[in-house]
Order: C-alpha cells, then sequence, then structure tokens
C-alpha cells in the first residue's frame, strides 16, 4: 500500500493539475511495491502511468520551472528529443549507454528483485566528446526532463550556502524524476588534499558524498568533468558507472561528416581521407567543420560541398583547437 505522504501528494497533485509531481509519486508507489516483492502490481502501475503519460503528452513544464526560492535559478529545465540513434560514438559506450536505458525501462523488474537499475554514472573525457548529449539522449529515450545544474548559481563565496542548494537539487530528484546533470563537476569534486583547497570546498564536497550516497531517488544523476584526474577517489564509487568518452576514430569521423554533408556532398569525395584530416578533433569540432563548409556553400549559391571545402574547414577547426592550447 501507498504511504499516507504519498496518498495525500497524490490527491494534491491532482487537485492543482500538476500532473508531472503526480507522475513522480505514482512512480514512487510502483518503486516501494517491487521493494516490497509486489512485482506484478509495480509494473501495472508503471504500465498505467506510461499510457496516461502518453495521452496527457509528456512535453509540459514541471514543477520545479515554478517553484519558489532559489531552486528555479538552480536548475535549467528542457525536455530533449534527441534519441540514442542520433549519436555516432564508439561502441562500448553506446553499450553502457544501451544498458542504463534498458535498466530504466525495466526498473520494476529489478528493483523486485532487491537489485538497483543504474542510475548514478559519471562521464569523463575531453570536451566535445559527447557527454552533455549523452545527458540530453538519456532524458529523451526515458521521457524524463533534463535538469542542468547551474553551477553559478550553486556555488557561492559562502560555503555552507552552496551545501544547502545542493541540498535543495538533491531534494527535487525525490520529488521529481529527471535527468540531473552536474557538468564540469570537477568544481566541486576535486581532490580535498590538493594544495590550493580549503575547509570549506572540503565540507562541500563531503556533503556531496553523502547526500549522492544516501540518494534512493527514482531519478539519474550524471556528473560530467573534463578533468578526471583532479577528482577524489572517493567519488568514484559513489557512482554506479564510469563512462569514457575519447576523441573520434577515423570510422566515427568519416560517420559524423556523412550524417551531415552527404545530401549536398559532390560525387567522388574521399571520405576516408578526409577523416584523417579529422585527426585529434572532438566531435563537436568535426560536426562543426561540416557546418561551416555547407554554409560557405549556401553563401556561395553553390551546388554541391566538395572534398577541399571540407578539408579546408577541419584544418582551420584545427588550427583554432592548436592555438586554444597553446594558451589553455
Amino acid at each position: 500500500m501507498a504511504r499516507a505522504d504519498q496518498l495525500k501528494a497524490l490527491l494534491k497533485s491532482h487537485s492543482e493539475g500538476d500532473d508531472q509531481h503526480f507522475y513522480s509519486v505514482a512512480m514512487q508507489v510502483a518503486a516501494h511495491e517491487a521493494k516490497l516483492g509486489h512485482g506484478k502490481l509495480a509494473e501495472e502501475l508503471r504500465t498505467l502511468i506510461d499510457k496516461a503519460k502518453r495521452r496527457k503528452g509528456a512535453g509540459q513544464p514541471i514543477p520545479i520551472s515554478r517553484s519558489s526560492g532559489d531552486l528555479a535559478n538552480l536548475l535549467s529545465i528542457s525536455y530533449p528529443k534527441s534519441r540514442l540513434v542520433d549519436m555516432i560514438l564508439e561502441e562500448n559506450l553506446g553499450d553502457q549507454l544501451k544498458r542504463v536505458i534498458r535498466e530504466q525501462r525495466h526498473a520494476a523488474e529489478i528493483l523486485a528483485h532487491g537489485l538497483s537499475p543504474r542510475r548514478k554514472l559519471l562521464l569523463v573525457g575531453p570536451p566535445g566528446t559527447g557527454k552533455t548529449m549523452s545527458a540530453a539522449v538519456l532524458a529523451g529515450e526515458l521521457g524524463f526532463p533534463l535538469c542542468q545544474v547551474r553551477l553559478d548559481g550553486l556555488i557561492t563565496k559562502y560555503m555552507g550556502e552552496t551545501a544547502a542548494k545542493l541540498r535543495q537539487i538533491f531534494d527535487a530528484t525525490d520529488h521529481t524524476c529527471g535527468v540531473y546533470f552536474f557538468d564540469e563537476f570537477d568544481a566541486i569534486g576535486s581532490q580535498r588534499g590538493m594544495s590550493n583547497d580549503v575547509g570549506e570546498i572540503r565540507r562541500v564536497l563531503n556533503s556531496f558524498l553523502l547526500m549522492i550516497e544516501q540518494d534512493s531517488s527514482h531519478s539519474l544523476i550524471i556528473a560530467a568533468t573534463n578533468h578526471p584526474g583532479i577528482l577524489d577517489h572517493a567519488l568514484f564509487r559513489r557512482f554506479d558507472d564510469v563512462l569514457h568518452y575519447t576523441l573520434p576514430e577515423k570510422k566515427q569521423a568519416v560517420a559524423l561528416l556523412k550524417a551531415r554533408l552527404t545530401q549536398t556532398a559532390a560525387k567522388g569525395i574521399a571520405w576516408t581521407r578526409l577523416a584523417d584530416a579529422a585527426v585529434g578533433l572532438s566531435y563537436a569540432e568535426v560536426t562543426r567543420a561540416g557546418e561551416e563548409a555547407l554554409k560557405n556553400v549556401l553563401i556561395n549559391k553553390e551546388k554541391t560541398v566538395t572534398e577541399a571545402g571540407i578539408r579546408s574547414m577541419l584544418e582551420e577547426r584545427k588550427n583554432i583547437t592548436e592555438r586554444l592550447r597553446q594558451h589553455g
């Protein structure tokens, strides 16, 4: 049976027309039944919720965006329509994301056997390799809102306030199912023994460690960093899975360019040669180079994108990237 507070929350959200909160509480009831071993009932509840969402439509703002106080300033809410097929990924990484999606879609069965689906993920890798896109894809695939944590709102000069704001975010994960995305996570997750560390920053990290360990919501909590080497070692065991992102190999570079340019490309383009020119660029940079080549064709009122035009844009991106690295 649903707890008294859940029944009250269901009635309150229904009377206020707050569909998203209603669905969130209903999912909590389903998960509670699963934990009690009532797997069939839990699955029936999840099916009913899914049907209700499809009938009503899932693209309406969630209560977070209308919250009073600081929470509305801590989270940027969006409703991605991205799907995994939209991403070009290294095979093992694609398999990891598929596994997260499968486990979330079969959460009731997993919970019914005393297990937990993967939902706390750490994404590590260079900029532009797909970490943010992955968070959007997981939200899109699962029909969840993407709640991106705004570090400018979270981190203040008063670290006691930062810990309190962090608590608000973790409270929200329990009230509203979503994908909660901490980008540039090293801002709060750096090693506690680093020379530039201060006691208050350590307390914020300790607060995060405690909150993520105690979190038992049904939301996905995703942290991403470009600098895994400076993360505190205690963080890694708090996550269910660590996903490693790398620069694209030739195979992925070819797929990226073809996906963007095939319809307007001149005949006879040697895509493999172009992939050689793309080595060292990120997924985002290869995509940007393809888009720049296409824009040049449109501006010059040409009919097709040439191999020379694409190569020129790839070389331009390489030069920009190299200059940024020299000044980084």
